[in-house]
């Protein structure tokens, strides 16, 4: 499998002392539509990192000045060079050398000599682990909006029958206000789980930030989605909430104007967009019906779902 013509090309950094290793390599990964530098040696590969990081570190562990345990000592200890991925490479095969690298960050590790079709297939692997990883976001740890829109283009190309569902909660805002961003987080949190319990299997969901998410699933599921998203949700928000506002149903707090108000308990709504009446063609399109949608859910102030059926 080649990386995507029209996306920019995969750098990866190939360190070994042995030049005919660095060559093989080299030509492997090039015919495989990766874009390749090297260094000879754990020094060079820390210089060329610094100044230019790659997307992947191809490390040989038995080399002269610096070892490729020391070099992923120093990458995994630096925060803005961590997220690299780094696979190791190296003619030692006793378990205990494995353990030690896996231990320093490293990950994944390869035994010489080795199988170039297994070589490409972890290559591909931990670029994807780390793609997802960036991507997702790190409060609910759900895919974000790269992955959302490769979702949803994805199902428009496909020609595939599907519906988009846009939620954020109602009274956000005023809980987090009262009770401070800790306890919003797990708000957020827990509203994540509810969505990954409410799901079908091949549906997917996503994290835009803050209270907004996304689901994609299929039209016959959707309307059933929406009712098991909003009992649970319902029954899960008022134990976040002090035993006194509670006992009182709201909590009072300022609102957007300075004013105290009362503010009701959270709820969720929820805007539905489907493909099944007329043709969806665009993420813009979808994304601007999903907000009318969920603008129209959020007016009774409790949780609910409403769905696009118009046909043009």
């Amino acid at each position: 499998m080649t990386e995507n013509a029209s996306l920019p090309a995969v750098r990866i950094l190939v360190t070994d002392d042995d030049p005919g290793i660095r060559s093989l390599l080299r030509e492997t990964l090039e015919a495989a539509s990766y874009q390749i530098d090297t260094a000879v040696h754990g020094g060079e590969a820390l210089e060329k990192i610094s100044k230019s990081p790659p997307d992947l570190v191809l490390l040989d562990v038995e080399m002269p000045q610096m070892t490729g345990w020391e070099v992923v000592r120093r990458l995994k200890a630096d925060p803005l060079l961590q997220h690299i991925p780094v696979l190791m490479l190296t003619s030692l095969s006793q378990a205990q050398h494995k353990i030690q690298g896996l231990d320093l960050g490293a990950d994944d590790y390869l035994t010489k000599p080795f199988d170039i079709g297994e070589l490409l297939a972890r290559v591909r692997g931990a670029l994807k682990r780390t793609r997802l990883e960036l991507e997702a976001n790190p409060l609910s740890r759900l895919p974000g909006n790269i992955s959302i829109e490769r979702e949803i283009l994805g199902r428009i190309q496909a020609g595939a029958k599907f519906t988009v569902l846009y939620a954020d909660l109602n009274n956000f805002k005023a809980f987090n206000d009262r009770y401070g961003f800790l306890r919003g987080d797990r708000i957020i949190q827990e509203t994540a789980r509810i969505l990954l319990a409410a799901r079908e299997p091949g549906d997917f969901v996503g994290h835009v930030g803050g209270d907004d998410f996304i689901m994609v699933t299929v039209p016959e599921h959707a309307q059933k989605i929406c009712r098991k998203i909003i009992s649970e949700f319902d029954a899960a928000a008022p134990s976040y909430y002090d035993p006194e506002d509670r006992a009182r149903g709201y909590i009072e707090t300022s609102d957007r104007q300075g004013n105290v108000a009362h503010f009701p308990f959270m709820g969720i709504a929820i805007g539905g967009v489907t493909n099944t009446h007329r043709p969806l063609t665009s993420l813009g399109q979808v994304s601007a019906l999903g907000a009318e949608m969920k603008k129209y859910a959020k007016r009774s102030g409790i949780s609910g779902y409403a769905f696009d059926r118009r046909i043009d």
